[in-house]
């Protein structure tokens, strides 16, 4: 998740640079980037961590103040609207929340509040006039229909005009007797074992997609859709925006397809914006399979999940963003960075052959120590 710094936080970092912290070293040690520090100096220095602290008990303590005078002045308000007499039954109090809810715009636990009247009691209903009638007619249905359970009986009772709910229909189902024979039921085994997942062999054969959230300075939420090539551990894009939907995927493949071509294999999670019509239809009009993760199983994607840490730490938790276009511009500079000249580019352009050459001089390494060792 992305660092929080409270006020106090902040004004302790800008006092350690007036005694003569070099900000280079300052924001390092914090973790944060050196347009961060400026803006927190721009908008908190000069403060003390007291005279903080008491600020913002005093804000909290005026809000407080501030929202009980008004829900006191409101209660006073509806309790003279519409008690005229003394009103002691639940039956009378009952719409006065009515006119309450749709009069003043209050909710229904702050009326029922105002007028010492129990939920509860309120949303009670009796429902025993009915149950005989009730009661007949599941035994009817389940004398004509000899194999529907409860549930099937409930379908049919709601198509009949029953507002009846599940719990009421399993209670009056058990207690007439009509609970079916259940028949034994065999231990399942996994007939098909999970099949080994596709390994790349070339860039642009398999691409893995996630989103990650974050928030501005100000509070409000954005997302940010992150595609990585798995063989050469490219960042390919990362769309940016507050309501990203499944045809803004499709929208990035599109742009993708025309400066690379389409890929082989997608990963990704279980998301709604991935398993929806719009992500089938381009695989299918592309041909591209799309290998869903398994539910609770982040492993089965863990290139793009490692990626997302990355990126996570090294751009959103260092950056403090006024608004979506900086927050675009940003990370678009960061993404460029990472895949031109982030040190790991060299791990990641190397060959199946130096990688193979690498594990086995690694593996001779460790013999010799552990024959040093042995010897010792």
């Amino acid at each position: 998740m992305k660092k929080k710094f409270s006020v106090e936080q902040i004004v302790s970092v800008l006092k350690q640079s007036e005694v003569g912290v070099p900000v280079a070293e300052l924001i390092r040690k914090v973790g944060i980037s050196e347009q961060t520090f400026y803006r927190w100096k721009a908008k908190y220095m000069g403060l003390e961590v007291d005279q903080v602290r008491q600020l913002k008990q005093l804000r909290d303590e005026n809000t407080r103040l501030k929202q009980l005078v008004a829900e006191l002045t409101l209660d006073k308000t509806m309790l003279q609207d519409v008690l005229s007499e003394k009103v002691v039954k639940p039956s009378r109090r009952r719409p006065m929340v009515k006119y309450f809810e749709q009069s003043y715009r209050v909710s229904e636990r702050h009326a029922c509040c105002v007028l010492e009247l129990a939920r509860a009691t309120y949303r009670y209903e009796g429902h025993q006039e009915q149950w005989i009638e009730l009661r007949m007619r599941i035994r009817e249905i389940a004398q004509t229909r000899v194999r529907y359970g409860y549930r099937m009986i409930r379908v049919l009772l709601n198509r009949e005009g029953w507002k009846v709910g599940k719990d009421l229909v399993y209670r009056l189902y058990k207690e007439e007797g009509l609970g079916l024979r259940k028949r034994p039921v065999g231990r399942r085994r996994a007939v098909v074992h999970r099949q080994e997942r596709f390994r790349p062999t070339g860039p642009n054969q398999v691409w893995a997609m996630d989103f990650v959230a974050d928030q501005l300075c100000d509070g409000r939420r954005f997302r940010s859709l992150t595609i990585v090539d798995i063989y050469t551990r490219e960042s390919l894009a990362i769309e940016v925006g507050q309501s990203l939907r499944g045809e803004d995927v499709v929208r990035v493949l599109n742009r993708l397809k025309e400066q690379r071509g389409v890929p082989k294999l997608l990963f990704c999670d279980n998301g709604s914006e991935f398993t929806g019509q719009m992500l089938d239809l381009w695989a299918y009009r592309n041909s591209v399979k799309i290998d869903f993760s398994r539910p609770g199983k982040p492993t089965d994607n863990a290139f793009v999940e490692s990626f997302n840490g990355t990126f996570r730490s090294e751009c959103l938790d260092t950056n403090w963003f006024q608004n979506l276009t900086e927050a675009k511009q940003i990370i678009e500079a960061w993404r460029r960075e990472y895949n031109e000249s982030r040190p790991h580019r060299a791990l990641a352009n190397r060959t199946p052959e130096e990688f193979t050459s690498q594990i086995a001089v690694n593996r001779d390494l460790a013999e010799t120590k552990t024959s040093r060792f042995l010897t010792l």
